[in-house]
């Protein structure tokens, strides 16, 4: 017999999970808070939009509140750092003991398994190129692709990458580089595993492919708390036969419980470990790349509500707009917002602003609350509402027309 759950609940225990209602120590918030957390969620993805602010910046303040910024800086990119870049759900943030996990995908990239292929053609068919990139980080130490004196500049291939870029990129998936540190404008630069990665990660033993996959799908479960296949499958990105294989075979061992959820369509699968909470309170800004709604179709099935990002949508066709942040409030969605940091005038502005048919009468002020927040933790004195969207007028008459910057700059 498996348990049966109430959607309610499920969505209380994914949020658990993540990190949601706990006290949220903002500034105070120490260097092992933030690891544990990082740790907890198992990856947190990379990416370069800055309307608002980087958005793997973003789920730790949404669960910690406001930590400082330069911490996950030292996390990530420190010469001593407990964490590693790969590209694991996309380009990733990865706690370094996991580094052993994902050396089967190396692997892949290396001999063109899958969707690897173009990676290892072009390893293989540019290899003057691509030895000459190793050879320039063997004597001079990590470079950014900028300072690797090869190739032809942007010919149109790849986003318009240089040959020193697809080279290194394509080193760096199949492992044989990785990121040492960012620089500038979130510019990557590459190193020597050897000389980036500490010699316990080296020296771990690599796991069978299967072994790897069934830790991958623990840790997956792990952050989710209650999950699908599907959603198993799509945090770390796996293939629809291997998690299969590894759910079923987590299932036999007890690793994961069988459970239904009422109103689910797909079975679902429950972390042993996790809590059951009977409410989860608090708020927080969601960045659209957030690991609890990131996979859209979880998203919808656990809050009722579809999220698009609507980034690479033609301006008069979006719905809600261009970075659109959903807002929890508790254990649901109750409104979105769409946000742009304007550092110049030293605003946080809401250029669009949407509720749900249930947010209720305190929707505004908790919103309000949030973005006051959020707009101090990245240097700004102002919270200014545009005049569009349904929620606007309610939210702007909520929002103080001053405030003092209360976080760290951005």
């Amino acid at each position: 017999m498996t348990d049966t759950l109430t959607a309610a609940a499920a969505r209380r225990i994914a949020l658990a999970a993540q990190g949601f209602g706990a006290r949220r120590p903002g500034p105070d918030t120490t260097r092992r808070q933030l690891a544990r957390l990082i740790e907890r969620l198992g990856v947190v993805q990379i990416d370069s939009v800055n309307v608002v602010s980087r958005a793997h910046y973003l789920p730790a303040f949404s669960r910690l509140g406001a930590y400082p910024r330069a911490m996950l800086e030292e996390l990530a990119w420190a010469r001593k750092r407990p964490l590693f870049e790969y590209w694991a759900h996309e380009a990733s943030l990865l706690p370094l003991g996991m580094q052993p996990l994902l050396r089967w995908r190396m692997a892949d990239a290396r001999d063109g398994v899958g969707v690897w292929k173009g990676v290892a053609r072009f390893l293989r068919e540019h290899r003057q190129v691509v030895d000459s990139a190793l050879q320039q980080i063997r004597e001079r130490g990590p470079l950014a692709a900028s300072e690797l004196e090869i190739g032809k500049k942007g010919r149109g291939g790849w986003w318009g990458w240089s040959d020193a870029k697809r080279a290194a990129e394509c080193l760096f998936w199949s492992g044989e580089l990785t990121t040492a540190t960012r620089r500038g404008a979130f510019e990557r630069v590459y190193g020597l595993p050897d000389e980036v990665l500490p010699r316990a990660v080296l020296e771990a033993p690599t796991p069978t492919r299967d072994d790897a996959q069934r830790a991958l799908v623990r840790i997956a479960a792990r952050a989710m708390g209650i999950a699908t296949e599907r959603d198993l499958r799509d945090y770390f990105r796996m293939g629809v036969a291997e998690t299969r294989a590894r759910v079923s075979e987590l299932v036999e061992a007890g690793g994961l419980l069988p459970v239904t959820v009422k109103g689910w369509r797909e079975a679902a699968f429950l972390d042993p470990a996790a809590r059951r909470p009977r409410r989860v309170e608090g708020d927080a800004l969601l960045s659209p790349f957030d690991n609890v709604i990131w996979f859209r179709e979880r998203t919808e099935r656990m809050f009722g509500v579809r999220v698009r990002l609507e980034i690479y949508t033609p301006a008069q066709k979006r719905t809600h707009g261009y970075y659109v942040l959903p807002f929890l409030q508790g254990e649901a969605i109750t409104a979105r917002v769409d946000l742009k940091a304007d550092r110049k005038a030293g605003a946080l502005v809401v250029q669009a602003s949407h509720a749900e048919p249930w947010a209720d009468d305190e929707t505004p002020a908790r919103l309000s609350a949030e973005l006051q927040r959020m707009a101090g933790w990245l240097g700004l004195e102002t919270v200014r509402v545009e005049p569009k969207g349904d929620l606007a007028a309610r939210l702007a008459g909520a929002v103080p027309r001053v405030r003092s910057s209360g976080g760290s700059a951005a």
